[in-house]
């Protein structure tokens, strides 16, 4: 999937930068942009549209002005502006920990981006990831404003990423596209255990901490605070989606019963 003209000028007038050079600073600076302005949710699980990758995901984002879960954000559209503007991008695969055990293989796509230094670049995983893109081939923690992270040799060649000690993505080191992803999105869809099926979120960055809706509960943290708002009626929750996240829309997905703690 390639991007041209119009569509990466329109793609980096909502992220509020204009290209430059496809150097290590400027990813580092695309990679925050991207976390304040295109949202990490799952809205539309919960109305019954498909996700689908490549071309439609792109005139979602870029388009229609709405975010996406990793697949879409980290699988094809970032992946695809990144390409645009010069920058060497490999997908790779990674399992997600929940405590001290990694979940199963492709549960999320980030992405590898060379500079020449291999970064970790990954807007699609909520409060667990990092802020800024994370040197792959160093072994020191790296401190960021979401915590200090750290990569650590796993099994079978694979790299753990730690943040404040804690695993939280066992990395593949090989190429991946696209295409490997689609059955566990599948899965992901359509499974009754899904996280993504259980729980209805929307969630981004903010200069000091993060936004998120759950469900009705908008929760605002930062530094040194958090704050909880239960939001009465449709009206306010349209109202927090067009505030907070810039998404408008034609009706609003129902709110699961079950909404189990995910990485927001």
């Amino acid at each position: 999937m390639t991007m041209e003209g119009q569509l990466i000028q329109d793609y980096l007038h909502r992220l509020g930068v204009s290209a430059r050079a496809p150097d290590a600073e400027f990813l580092r600076e695309l990679q925050e942009r991207h976390l304040m302005a295109v949202p990490f949710e799952n809205i539309d699980f919960h109305l019954g549209r498909p996700i689908r990758l490549g071309e439609h995901a792109l005139e979602k984002v870029v388009r229609r002005g709405r975010g996406g879960t990793c697949r879409e954000l980290n699988g094809s559209v970032f992946p695809a502006l990144l390409r645009a503007l010069g920058y060497r991008v490999t997908l790779l695969g990674s399992r997600v920990f929940r405590g001290d055990r990694p979940s199963f293989p492709l549960g999320h796509t980030v992405i590898r981006v060379d500079t020449p230094q291999p970064w970790l670049v990954d807007v699609g995983f909520g409060r667990d990831g990092a802020r800024y893109p994370l040197q792959l081939d160093s072994r020191a923690p790296q401190p960021d404003p979401n915590g200090t992270f750290a990569f650590v040799p796993g099994p079978d060649g694979d790299l753990d990423l730690l943040r404040d000690g804690a695993p939280v993505l066992r990395i593949e080191q090989h190429p991946r596209t696209v295409d490997d992803f689609l059955h566990v999105l599948w899965w992901y869809e359509n499974s009754p255990s899904s996280p993504f099926r259980k729980s209805l979120f929307c969630t981004r960055q903010s200069e000091n901490g993060r936004i998120t809706l759950r469900g009705n509960l908008l929760t605002r943290t930062g530094k040194a605070h958090r704050e909880k708002l239960l939001l009465n009626g449709d009206a306010e929750i349209r109202q927090a989606y067009r505030e907070h996240f810039g998404i408008t829309l034609d009706r609003l997905p129902p709110i699961p019963q079950e909404v189990p703690e995910h990485s927001l």
